[in-house]
């Protein structure tokens, strides 16, 4: 059944007349009477009786009318619905984040694209970055919150935030009173690492800092989580280097000092697989680079002890 013989049935039904119909529909009287005729041979019925001065609904016509309408209207919504969907307005988005993006990039981007696309239903599953990786590969979740790199030839990504390291430091150390510290002071305190696993670069990170600045962190201990190097500071057990955003964890016990030194940034990207043409996705990474210059740390590193 066309949804033009709809069209035409329903505007004749809601005019009864066909001069008025046919020109509500901007077409002639003929191709009018001659859709109305095929619709009513399509449905065995007559939906209308004609006189030389009236047309009528016949009674299976007035509870044809409601159907026409509904289904028009349906019709409407689904053309609405693509086009919708083929703009990334409506959809679903799984989106795996690692636990340190809470405090930077996660939220503003969110918010922002929950506030554009309220259609679009997001899945949020927070995953450390090899288990992102694994999740995108199977297809299990759309795009990923990771620090890179991604070396992996199935996946694409891209930076969206940078941000320096500082110092976390046990409330009432003596380096507290710096405004800022050089590394250097750091080489006779223990450590509060990240845990050195496969896939996580924050350990390396670092270690490599550290290296560069001739010496080798004393380990006290090995953690997987932000917030659990910042609480094992908080209880006295070792200084860190943490991402500058961990200061939103606001935790009692635990002060935060810049570098004197420019630390290397701490990146947080995107990923996705390269073959997903998705244009939900497709609006989420342009949402991201829209809101990753504010949300770039530009806190200064230039001064000295």
């Amino acid at each position: 059944m066309e949804l033009r013989k709809l069209h035409y049935f329903v505007a004749l039904a809601e005019e009864l007349h066909f001069g008025r119909a046919a020109r509500r529909l901007h077409i002639t009287q003929p191709p009018l009477s001659m859709a109305i005729h095929a619709l009513e041979q399509e449905l065995g019925v007559r939906l209308f009786e004609r006189a030389p001065r009236r047309v009528t609904l016949t009674h299976a016509g007035a509870a044809f009318l409601e159907q026409a309408r509904s289904l028009l209207a349906r019709a409407q919504e689904a053309a609405e619905l693509a086009r919708a969907a083929a703009r990334g307005a409506v959809g679903r988005l799984r989106v795996g984040f690692m636990s340190g993006s809470i405090y930077t990039l996660l939220p503003p981007l969110l918010r922002e694209f929950s506030a554009r696309y309220p259609a679009v239903q997001l899945e949020l599953r927070e995953l450390p970055m090899p288990e992102q990786l694994q999740q995108l590969r199977r297809g299990e979740i759309d795009v990923g919150v990771v620090r890179p790199p991604v070396d992996d030839a199935e996946l694409d990504s891209e930076v969206v935030f940078e941000e320096p390291l500082v110092v976390a430091l046990p409330r009432g150390h003596p380096l507290a009173r710096h405004a800022r510290i050089a590394v250097r002071r750091l080489v006779n305190e223990p450590f509060v690492m990240f845990q050195r696993r496969p896939g996580l670069v924050m350990h390396h990170l670092v270690l490599r800092f550290c290296l560069q600045h001739g010496f080798t962190p004393r380990v006290a201990q090995e953690v997987a989580q932000s917030h659990a190097v910042v609480g094992l500071v908080s209880a006295g057990i070792g200084v860190a280097l943490v991402p500058d955003s961990i200061r939103g964890t606001r935790l009692r016990g635990v002060v935060y000092r810049p570098l004197a030194e420019r630390s290397p940034p701490v990146v947080t990207s995107l990923v996705w697989r390269r073959d997903d043409a998705s244009p939900v996705l497709a609006e989420f990474r342009r949402v991201a680079a829209e809101r990753a210059p504010r949300g770039r740390s530009t806190r200064s590193q230039t001064a000295t002890v």
